[in-house]
């Protein structure tokens, strides 16, 4: 049976299996080698998804993820005291909070490649702009994001990463080395264009191939068509499917 990368986070996630999206891209890159399962929930922080874990990674599976990417935080970053605290978490528990998730995803399987995700830079004038097309009148005044803020929690995300020994993407940092990244990559100064999309997808790649699973090296679920003999085709098939 093929193997499951799962992806696991907010909307950022939640989003990623559309035209374009960083999780598509990823599926049809490990297709028929590697089935890849999208669990991502808008509006999440760290704090919920604790609720989820022994849901979507169960304890005792016979057939756990190869591979797991945690990618939180945009949520966790959002201020206090503004219109977004209900998400809320401050960056100690946002910490604790990945440490959990990275420990019971290597209980699940020790042999597990996790992958933690920084949350991507705030373009804070993009935010308000969205907020004003959008609510007009009823629009916040105030950002309920800050880049400066949100860069904190990248911070701790990445030094977390390598206090428990996992691989980590620092998207903060990475989109913020282009000119122009507000626009380029972020479509409403949080969430990702395509082009956005585009630089997670070669980041987890780049990550999974620095491992070991890296596509172009993982076989075929069945045979390709070109190794089927159409006089007989059974012989194809005697390894995989007998």
């Amino acid at each position: 049976m093929r193997p499951n990368i799962v992806l696991f986070g907010d909307s950022i996630t939640q989003e990623s299996f559309r035209s374009g999206g960083w999780g598509a891209s990823l599926a049809d890159t490990y297709s028929r080698k590697a089935d890849v399962v999208l669990r991502g929930y808008g509006g999440y922080n760290t704090r919920w998804a604790l609720f989820l874990l022994h849901h979507l990674f169960p304890l005792g599976s016979t057939k756990p993820p190869v591979a797991t990417t945690v990618f939180f935080g945009a949520n966790d970053a959002a201020l206090a005291g503004r219109t977004g605290e209900r998400q809320h978490v401050p960056v100690e528990e946002y910490k604790e909070n990945l440490r959990k998730i990275v420990h019971h995803l290597k209980e699940c399987s020790p042999t597990m490649l996790i992958v933690l995700i920084t949350p991507p830079p705030i373009d804070e004038e993009g935010r308000m702009e969205y907020a004003r097309e959008t609510y007009s009148e009823k629009a916040m005044t105030l950002p309920e994001r800050t880049n400066e803020t949100t860069g904190v929690y990248a911070k701790g995300c990445v030094e977390l990463a390598g206090e428990l020994g996992v691989r980590s993407i620092n998207l903060w940092s990475k989109m913020q080395e282009t000119d122009g990244w507000q626009k380029k990559y972020l479509r409403d100064g949080l969430h990702l264009t395509a082009e956005g999309n585009a630089v997670v997808f070669e980041e987890v790649v780049k990550v999974f191939k620095e491992a070991w699973l890296d596509a172009s090296e993982m076989p075929y679920d069945f045979p390709h068509h070109s190794e089927i003999d159409g006089k007989n085709p059974e012989k194809a098939f005697q390894q995989k499917c007998l």
